[in-house]
């Protein structure tokens, strides 16, 4: 290759290499902040706050020792449920825990109702319509204190005629008690209530029937609302059956 092509390619490269090339322009934006220089800035200082806020509301964060009895019974009781059943997850453990709470709250729940209800049935309770099932069986008077020397036969014919058949299903409960204290079956007290009488009674026919006697004086008498003649001849029938089953 001769001088003159190699001085030709050597022009021609310093040529493209001396090219100007094309810049874009930057621009800067300045900060629009502006800065308040006029006013003098003291610097605070702050007690130990860890001191001043030591009370129960600034408790953020609690630890099982920390929280309420609650919560610590329900820790106690999941922990409990995680050994016995051996369970891992902590999330099941806390499920079967709250589920355990809800069935014992339920059981707990039944069993007031139920001591309440056998406590207002047994003892200080109220039948149907509202009077005690076990007080003193009437008022004390002077038919109770002497039912022997009473005539309750003519007492119940007057009442009847009166058509007032609640006295004289009381007047029919005060002669049972008179013959079955004539049979020595029980012994009269005018203290001892319908429940007292009935335990009193050894024979099991008779405690049956004194229980149904029972039952229905207490339903008549204490119950305060009028009787009905097919009632008060129902109620009589039980009670005449059982007198004269009592009298032989």
């Amino acid at each position: 290759m001769n001088k003159t092509l190699w001085l030709h390619i050597i022009f021609l490269s310093i040529g493209f290499l001396g090219y100007p090339k094309t810049y874009n322009p930057v621009f800067v934006v300045s900060d629009s902040l502006k800065v308040d220089t006029s006013t003098q800035i003291s610097p605070r200082n702050f007690d130990d706050l860890n001191e001043v806020y030591t009370g129960e509301d600034y408790v953020y964060e609690r630890t099982i020792e920390s929280s309420g009895w609650w919560t610590r019974f329900k820790q106690w009781l999941s922990d409990f449920f995680k050994d016995l059943f051996s369970i891992t997850n902590e999330g099941q453990a806390s499920k079967a825990t709250d589920i355990a709470i809800k069935i014992a709250g339920v059981i707990i729940f039944l069993l007031v109702i139920y001591f309440i209800f056998k406590a207002v049935i047994n003892k200080e309770g109220t039948w149907v319509f509202g009077k005690s099932s076990d007080k003193n069986i009437i008022p004390v008077t002077d038919i109770e204190n002497n039912i022997h020397a009473t005539d309750f036969k003519k007492l119940i014919e007057n009442a009847e005629k009166e058509n007032n058949y609640r006295l004289a299903i009381r007047y029919y409960y005060l002669w049972l008690l008179k013959q079955l204290t004539q049979a020595e079956i029980i012994e009269y007290d005018v203290e001892k209530t319908n429940s007292d009488y009935q335990n009193e009674i050894t024979q099991n026919q008779i405690k049956k029937e004194f229980a149904y006697t029972s039952y229905l004086y207490n339903y008549i008498w204490y119950g305060e609302f009028n009787v009905s003649p097919t009632e008060f001849d129902q109620a009589k029938h039980a009670f005449t059956k059982f007198l004269k089953s009592v009298k032989a």
